[in-house]
């Protein structure tokens, strides 16, 4: 099947996650995909076959993400925001799915494309200093000193945080407030009350 000369056009005869010009063939995103410009993108072998789960993921290899999730390409920004959630074990990955800014409706379309079995394997558990199952609304205490960075205090030992947050794929970060500002606290730090 030839390539679309508008997707060659876009994607200036690149990949358009990892910039590599061999091999490179169309990619229709599920679940939706219609055969539609705007529901394609243009890979190279490595990262389709990666992409399709033919091969193992390559960490390295997918460091390119640093680059292609700033495309203005929304089919683009889906595949990076979908490939960052598979490698959101890596802390780089979770620093640049934290810095990615997708409207509703592209944020709406990348998570179309997580199948529910995909999230129940990678249901994250948050556990406390002593190993207790952190819940959203939970009431927890500090358990050391803290330095609040930009802060400018310091959260002291035993001081209890009320109506805690989870934070999504990162399970040893809860939010909750101290001195009135809102936190990011590890979870080795606090005991569940």
């Amino acid at each position: 099947m030839a390539l679309d000369s508008g997707l060659l056009s876009r994607a200036e005869s690149k990949c358009e996650l990892c910039n590599s010009s061999t091999a490179l063939k169309a990619y229709d995103i599920p679940p939706d995909a219609n055969g539609t410009l705007d529901q394609q993108i243009l890979l190279c072998e490595t990262c389709y076959a990666q992409v399709t789960q033919i091969n193992e993921l390559d960490l390295n290899h997918w460091h390119c993400l640093n680059e292609s999730m700033w495309s203005q390409v929304p089919a683009v920004q889906v595949m990076a925001w979908r490939m960052l959630q598979r490698l959101s074990q890596e802390s780089w990955a979770r620093d640049l799915l934290e810095m990615l800014y997708l409207d509703d409706e592209t944020l709406a379309w990348a998570q179309s494309g997580i199948t529910p079995s995909i999230n129940e394997e990678n249901t994250v558990k948050h556990l406390d200093a002593n190993g207790a199952v952190l819940e959203p609304g939970d009431t927890v205490t500090l358990v050391k000193d803290l330095n609040v960075k930009g802060g400018g205090f310091t959260a002291k030992r035993g001081t209890a945080v009320r109506g805690i947050s989870l934070v999504p794929d990162t399970p040893e970060h809860i939010e909750g407030r101290v001195n009135g500002q809102q936190i990011v606290i590890l979870t080795k730090y606090v005991k569940k009350s």
